[in-house]
């Protein structure tokens, strides 16, 4: 009887604390600062508990959030293990997660996060907190005041904070006392294990690896080491594959044994140095059939296979830049509407052109990555891109993913969003390819933040240095060469053009969101740094995107009759990519101090310069891509013939 009496206590003791199936155990959402190691862990009443049908949600409690939601994560699929313990984070988590969250999602507070026996289908963005259907809730933050609407709305009286540093990381932890009583308290976090110490202890193994970073055909060793030695030998299997990277790129074992009373053991993989070029890729190695309480310590570990294959264009780099081997792909005739125009009219007719929208399509901010990998391709190297303003290339694989930003690249609004008025929506985080697309028109001011033609590869924290800073105010790093102005001045002139409501205006205007300064300091950019071969290419495969063109890289000369030296006169179109009658080419910088380039080139020109009279000046034969006048100021004409072919233009030297 007394031992019948003594098991109903320790049941009653062990429910305690229990009055819903699955509860919030552990939260880290600040760990450290940079938020690369934040995950949330869930514990079941019993052991190996399948959490389908339920839902995490985590909602907002700032004043701006309006205790709505922000992200919903399905727990549809997932088992807690043997210790009632399921974890969901980042892969920076050890021992490894056995559910992935990406890095900074879990905002650092006052937040709250909360299970729900419920379809993600019921929580969309910024659903208002309920209790309704909620089995667990925790409201939380970083020494924050009191959420008190969450704490209201979730049916929660207590607010926790973890009160970490980047120096010692804390995590908000449940514990159970003997008698049941719940309590929560910050401490060093424990995934994967139980806060108080007990529980099944779990033996993880680590993956290491010496390189990070190998070429295509290298040899390298993958080493496995669990936390003490195995009490039988085990047998475990890895893959290696991730997306185009698969078994035919090496060879080598998969199939390994730590044997019994050992920890560690190897594998040794050869990667096949094949004729392609495939572009860098990324093996994963991963666990593919581990068993409890034999568990994963790290998983997903990325190496960067180098392609030796690359290509390289038979065009320069801006830092190096060719002029005349790229032809604009514009269709014939793209600009003849402009005929005759002048000032205000023929920027109307020329927005009419790039805004048109029976023709021109926005994509979203997401699928500008995959433009940017084919539009500003470095030259020199085909698995890389060219950075703006640092103007050095950088491999496509070194994209901006998290919230690191040091060694990456990431988008460059040369327009700044801030300054512009526009910004991202939910649908811009997709990436759907070139055959889904918006239809957009000049009003369509939002679509300005995925417009490629003001968009640039860039240096993550170059990208920071530079902030919303006019150009003139923000001149690019010290120590490069600057060739990159011209291009982001173009970009700039080409926004004020494509969009209503946005313009160029003199000096540095305040916070007057549209406006954007310096125009002097655009037009000196635009003459000292004509568009060469590289911008022609990104203006050929932007336009094969969102089918409009920036016309001031087909057109150079054309910014001069809109904010320059030519403003009230008529605009007279070059004749179309198609004619062969009349040499078509055009002169840049112009105005000029002196040196005049020659764009549309396909081979040397023989050159004739006469003074507006008429009288002949000099000859100069066999010129290639610029010519240096050595004339006094004034207006000139300039006669080039090549290919039996001829054109003359008018160039002012200032």
């Amino acid at each position: 009887m007394i031992k019948n009496i003594t098991i109903v206590v320790l049941l009653l003791i062990t429910g305690l604390g229990w009055s819903q199936v699955l509860v919030i155990n552990e939260l880290d959402s600040d760990s450290p600062s940079i938020d690369t190691h934040e995950f949330i862990e869930l514990k079941s009443e019993t052991p190996n508990f399948s959490t389908d049908g339920y839902i995490l949600v985590f909602f907002n409690g700032s004043s701006s959030g309006g205790d709505r939601s922000y992200f919903t994560y399905d727990l549809n699929g997932l088992t807690t293990d043997i210790n009632g313990l399921l974890v969901v984070g980042s892969v920076n988590i050890s021992p490894f997660p056995q559910s992935l969250m990406a890095e900074n999602v879990i905002q650092n507070g006052p937040d709250a996060v909360g299970i729900y026996q419920a379809s993600i289908f019921d929580f969309p963005e910024e659903t208002v907190a309920t209790q309704t259907n909620l089995i667990d809730a925790m409201v939380y933050g970083t020494n924050d005041s009191d959420a008190t609407g969450l704490l209201d709305k979730l049916g929660e009286t207590t607010q926790y904070n973890d009160n970490g540093t980047n120096a010692n990381p804390k995590s908000i932890q449940r514990y159970v006392d003997d008698m049941g009583n719940v309590t929560f308290s910050a401490a060093t976090p424990t995934p994967r294990r139980e806060n108080d110490g007990s529980g099944i202890a779990i033996n993880a193994i680590t993956i290491s690896v010496v390189d990070v970073q190998v070429d295509e055909g290298a040899i390298f060793d993958i080493t496995f080491t669990a936390d003490t030695n195995m009490t039988s030998d085990l047998n475990f299997n890895i893959s290696l594959d991730n997306e185009g990277f698969n078994t035919s790129d090496y060879t080598g074992s998969t199939n390994l044994t730590i044997l019994s009373g050992q920890s560690t053991t190897s594998t040794t993989i050869t990667l096949i140095d094949d004729a392609d070029d495939e572009g860098d890729e990324v093996l994963k190695i991963r666990f593919l059939d581990l068993i409890e309480p034999i568990v994963a310590n790290n998983g997903a570990i990325e190496i960067r296979i180098v392609d030796n294959d690359f290509t390289v264009a038979a065009f320069g780099t801006p830092l190096n830049p060719t002029y005349g081997i790229v032809e604009s792909t514009q269709p014939n005739g793209y600009y003849n509407s402009l005929d005759g125009l002048e000032d205000v009219a023929l920027r109307q007719a020329l927005q009419d052109i790039v805004a048109d929208p029976s023709i021109v399509r926005a994509q979203t901010y997401a699928d500008v990555i995959d433009i940017l990998m084919e539009a500003d391709q470095n030259p020199e190297h085909s698995n890389e891109v060219w950075l703006v303003y640092l103007e050095e290339g950088r491999a496509k694989l070194d994209v901006q993913t998290s919230s690191t930003s040091t060694g990456k690249w990431n988008r460059e609004h040369t327009f700044p969003r801030s300054r512009g008025g526009f910004d991202s929506i939910e649908e811009d985080e997709i990436a759907d390819g070139i055959d889904v697309y918006w239809t957009t028109k000049a009003d369509s001011l939002r679509h300005g933040n995925s417009d490629v033609h003001a968009l640039r590869v860039v240096d993550g924290p170059e990208n920071s240095t530079r902030n919303n800073q006019f150009y003139g105010e923000y001149n690019g790093p010290d120590g490069t060469a600057g060739m990159f102005k011209g291009d982001v001045a173009r970009g700039v002139f080409y926004m004020a053009v494509r969009y209503n409501g946005l313009e160029i205006v003199n000096g540095f205007p305040e916070e007057t969101v549209g406006e954007f300064g310096d125009l002097a300091t655009l037009l000196n950019w635009h003459r000292n740094d004509p568009p060469d071969d590289f911008e022609m290419n990104r203006n050929n495969v932007i336009y094969n995107w969102q089918k409009n063109r920036n016309p001031f890289i087909d057109q150079p000369d054309m910014i001069e009759y809109i904010w320059g030296n030519m403003i009230g006169e008529t605009w007279t179109q070059v004749l179309s990519v198609a004619d062969n009658t009349e040499l078509n080419v055009a002169l840049y910088p112009n105005p000029t101090t002196g040196r005049v380039y020659i764009s549309g080139l396909n081979t040397v020109a023989d050159v004739e310069v006469y003074s507006i009279e008429g009288k002949l000046l000099k000859q100069m034969q066999s010129v290639e891509s610029y010519i240096d006048l050595e004339v006094a100021s004034g207006i000139y004409l300039l006669k080039l013939e090549s290919d039996n072919r001829s054109v003359i233009k008018k160039v002012i030297v200032e």
